[in-house]
């Protein structure tokens, strides 16, 4: 089984083990893949890739990046793009590549062995685009990057990622980050993703946003989420609050101190040197 990310999280209930949290699926990719490289081809191949990249970095949270593994199937089967733009509705390209078996299969079985593989000592995520941002760049796969999203068309991204969500509810699974886009625009109306958060909050997987760009004005009601990660943001007391110090970090500046209920937060660079990688994830976990 998986650990809850909620037993991890500082502050709450939580036992606050959960000190630095990495997005590091670009960097590892190239490091141990080369560039292009594709772990997703099938379970077996995703496993092996997943084992080296926690032994490489031993994360304090194990994450499996859900719309990575959607674009690289759609890569290697580009006929089926064609099918995401057969209709002008803002949601179909997104309802069509979501409902698609072979994929859906492919994260059960991925997050099946990686559950088996962690045996309890790491929770595992499952990272998703934001329903706003999974909706937007769904329509640009088809070529309407520049369609104009509406409520409606977000709420029902929502729901087709809550039925992708359902897909794997037999599994352990330890949480659930969601992505804002930094190039989005507007502020995100965190409400229109309720089908999503309910299913989470149905599964008692702990639930965690990463507003950014304009999302970042986000009025979030504290309720539904377990954690907030930004570099600006703090959240509320009754959440955990990830402090996204990747700026800092690769700069070599000068790092806040953590207070209570926050964690560090950093995404590594693809084409980050490893040597400085390592060492400054040492700098961080002193």
């Amino acid at each position: 089984m998986s650990r809850s990310l909620a037993d991890d999280l500082p502050g709450g209930t939580g036992n606050g083990r959960l000190r630095v949290w990495l997005k590091s699926s670009a960097y590892t990719r190239r490091l141990l893949l080369g560039a292009g490289g594709d772990p997703w081809a099938s379970a077996p191949q995703y496993l092996a890739y997943f084992s080296q990249a926690q032994g490489l970095l031993r994360p304090d949270v194990a994450v499996v990046e859900v719309g990575e593994l959607f674009d690289a199937w759609l890569a290697r089967h580009p006929t089926v793009a064609v099918e995401l733009g057969a209709k002008r509705r803002l949601s179909y390209p997104l309802r069509k590549l979501l409902e698609q078996e072979a994929p859906r299969q492919l994260l059960a079985e991925v997050v099946e062995a990686v559950i088996a593989n962690l045996r309890g000592q790491t929770p595992l995520v499952l990272a998703m685009p934001s329903p706003r941002h999974w909706l937007h760049h769904a329509n640009a796969l088809v070529g309407r990057g520049d369609a104009e999203l509406d409520p409606d068309g977000i709420e029902d991204a929502a729901m087709y990622m809550a039925d992708l969500l359902r897909s794997v509810s037999a599994y352990a699974v330890g949480g659930v980050l969601l992505e804002e886009h930094p190039a989005d625009i507007g502020v995100a109306d965190v409400e229109r993703y309720r089908p999503l958060i309910n299913v989470a909050k149905h599964y008692r997987w702990s639930l965690v946003l990463r507003p950014r760009g304009d999302a970042e004005r986000v009025s979030l009601p504290p309720a539904d989420f377990d954690a907030l990660i930004s570099p600006i943001v703090r959240a509320a007391a009754s959440m955990s609050s990830g402090v996204d110090v990747s700026a800092a970090l690769w700069a070599g500046s000068a790092l806040p101190v953590l207070g209570p209920g926050q964690f560090y937060f950093v995404e590594i660079p693809a084409e980050q040197p490893p040597e400085l990688v390592l060492e400054s994830l040492a700098r961080l976990r002193a």
